[in-house]
């Protein structure tokens, strides 16, 4: 029987390291190829083996943003002859990434990848994860057959991915691709458990600086927009089944909230959660994003960087139709965030002393 192997970037990430054991429960025949960058292999090794898939899964010195994704012309070969999907998740998420970082992996690696699917002869599916900030700063209702709209962007970080995405789409008349555009990515949503305090997780540095030094809990601005983060497993169940699914291939879909609650209503149940009272009163935006270009700022903000606020006092909803519908058939929703918001604050206060989830330093 010939090989079935799944090509797999972005391991020994948080996503990654949840995903692929699921894949291959899904896929008995089927091993794993982890493609890790050479800095990595050590921890990539040592996450695996935590993991007991066993020599299901291998972990194989590589590099995206290289020709042939830094391989020999024999270990392309025979990894382009064996494999049969591919998950491309690896990316730069930074907010504050520099453009040509953001280039390099984001865009030149994502065409890597696709030259790489355009090399399998027995390719079933490409499944990339982009992400809903594709859509920049346009306002109002962005569905997931949008992409471009004449939109500007708030940081690299989303130019790039849209520009990888731009590549995605066009390589999907010859390639069975599907993409997934989660939001905000949070802890998951019955335990808690996430890799880093960071994004949506500065609000609750906000909260706990506030509590630390007894002053009222001030909240950072109107914050009207939707808040569009989403637990993690809930990320995982829709990649998972739309790998499995033909149906998906050829789809773009929005993981998010499908009724997501404001950015106010989700800080002020974090304030009851972790402080057991609301906010006392609100800074005007202008002034906390002016204030935020100080460090004495953004430290009474418990490290908040300014990068992050701006997606609180975004208006924007995204569409879930397909996601919904597909997904749908499946029995995979995504949870209300009134449903995990106990488990986050949670975790949160079991380890936010603990180094090992600070935000990596700028």
């Amino acid at each position: 029987m010939a090989a079935r192997t799944i090509l797999f970037t972005g391991f020994p990430g948080f996503i990654g390291a949840r995903l692929i054991p699921l894949l291959l429960d899904q896929d008995r025949e089927a091993t794993v190829v982890a493609l890790v960058e050479p800095r990595m292999v050590e921890k990539a090794t040592a996450v695996a083996a935590e993991l007991g898939t066993g020599d299901r899964l291998t972990i194989q010195p590589g590099d995206i943003t290289a020709p042939n994704l830094g391989l020999s012309e024999a270990d392309w070969r025979r990894l382009a002859d064996d494999t049969v999907a591919v998950h491309h998740l690896a990316a730069v998420y930074d907010l504050a990434v520099p453009l040509s970082i953001a280039e390099r992996v984001n865009v030149e690696g994502t065409q890597n990848v696709i030259d790489f699917c355009r090399a399998c002869s027995r390719l079933e599916r490409h499944n990339y994860v982009s992400t809903a900030y594709v859509a920049g700063l346009r306002g109002g209702t962005v569905h997931e057959a949008d992409l471009w709209a004449g939109q500007s962007f708030k940081n690299h970080y989303e130019s790039t991915k849209f520009a990888a995405e731009v590549l995605v789409r066009a390589s999907m008349d010859e390639i069975p691709t599907t993409i997934y555009r989660p939001g905000i990515v949070v802890g998951d949503s019955r335990t808690g458990v996430t890799q880093k305090f960071d994004g949506p997780y500065y609000l609750l540095r906000t909260i706990q600086a506030a509590v630390g030094r007894h002053s009222p809990i001030v909240q950072p601005g109107a914050m009207t927009a939707p808040f569009n983060v989403v637990p993690v497993d809930f990320v995982i169940d829709a990649i998972v089944t739309g790998a499995g699914d033909p149906d998906f291939a050829g789809e773009t879909l929005h993981l998010v909230d499908p009724e997501p609650i404001t950015a106010s209503n989700l800080y002020g149940q974090l304030c009851r959660a972790y402080a057991g009272k609301a906010p006392a009163f609100k800074l005007p935006w202008g002034m906390v994003d002016q204030s935020l270009r100080l460090s004495v700022m953004r430290h009474l903000l418990g490290g908040t960087p300014r990068e992050s606020l701006v997606y609180l006092n975004h208006q924007v909803r995204y569409d879930t139709s397909r996601a919904t519908e597909l997904l749908g058939r499946h029995g995979v929703r995504c949870p209300p965030a009134t449903a995990y918001v106990g488990p986050m604050v949670a975790f949160f206060r079991e380890h936010e002393d603990d180094p090992a989830f600070a935000p990596l330093k700028k």
